[in-house]
């Protein structure tokens, strides 16, 4: 059991270097957010092993918070990358997008 144990934490600090070089290297925005994801899900990974280890679930609670911040960060970044405009782009209200629709033909 503790050969496992061991394994398993040396591929997760293997995976938490990776993660971080590319947190710190990305070249993007989205680079870092997902490295930040993948960071979330290697903490949790820790946890579990460390649960299983220790036969002890005190801390599934911080496994199933550590998870939600995740979920949520992601989505939230996801909506705001989504959003995104051009700066030079005029806002157009709804009245003149419906003029220039009904102008084209459209229905």
């Amino acid at each position: 059991m503790l050969g496992v144990v061991i394994a398993c934490g040396i591929i997760l600090a293997l995976a938490t270097a990776g993660t971080i070089y590319r947190l710190a290297k990305g070249p993007s925005l989205l680079d870092r957010v997902i490295a930040t994801d993948v960071l979330l899900a290697i903490v949790g990974a820790a946890i579990s092993v460390d649960m299983v280890y220790r036969d002890s679930y005190e801390n599934l609670t911080l496994l199933v918070v550590v998870a939600l911040v995740g979920f949520m960060g992601s989505v939230t970044v996801a909506r705001f990358a989504n959003n995104k405009r051009d700066p030079n782009e005029e806002p157009q209200d709804s009245s003149r997008a419906a003029d220039a629709s009904a102008r084209r033909g459209d229905a």
